[in-house]
């Protein structure tokens, strides 16, 4: 598996606000085109009949000052979906890794970190505010992708593979004779 660098990555993602800002070494930052309020109630059962998601009802922004160009999120602690202004479209043989943005790590929110696979027209991702308030700017960058290439048909590469396949060749006595 080998991670592939930022520009690389911003080829795969679709509704790039700002490549000079969003576009890093390693990674391409998301940034929020709106938030939803998750409403209370939502089903999940054994065999998939009864299952219902939890809704969403949109959070309108707003100004924090007149002269403001862009409005605010103000979010109090709660779970939140955020939708994203980008897409993404990988390769049979790529992964992508969403994860939380440090600053957003910082301010009190977060989110899982998920792996995504094929294309996906329209990202978003449940985000789970743990402070009493956090604002959040339209466009703020909140999540990183960091996309990764696998061997030729979406296996694991050469060196990978012979490395677990060597780990899995040791009996209990070779690893006992490594811890003494």
């Amino acid at each position: 598996m080998e991670l592939l660098t930022g520009k690389d990555a911003a080829k795969r993602v679709s509704g790039i606000l700002h490549a000079k800002y969003q576009v890093h070494a390693f990674w391409v930052d998301l940034t929020v085109r709106g938030i939803s309020g998750v409403d209370p109630v939502g089903r999940l059962d054994y065999g998939g009949g009864e299952y219902t998601p939890a809704g969403q009802v949109k959070i309108a922004p707003r100004r924090l000052r007149p002269q403001d160009n862009y409005q605010w999120w103000q979010l109090e602690r709660g779970c939140y979906i955020v939708e994203f202004n980008e897409s993404l479209a990988l390769a049979e043989n790529e992964i992508a890794l969403l994860e939380p943005d440090p600053r957003t790590l910082r301010t009190g929110a977060t989110h899982v970190s998920m792996f995504l696979r094929g294309a996906i027209p329209q990202l978003d991702i449940l985000f789970d505010v743990q402070a009493l308030r956090v604002a959040v700017k339209q466009n703020a960058r909140v999540s990183r992708l960091r996309v990764f290439q696998l061997g030729a048909n979406g296996e694991s590469s050469p060196m990978i593979t012979g490395a677990a396949k060597n780990f899995e060749k040791k009996s209990p006595k070779d690893s006992k004779k490594n811890q003494k």
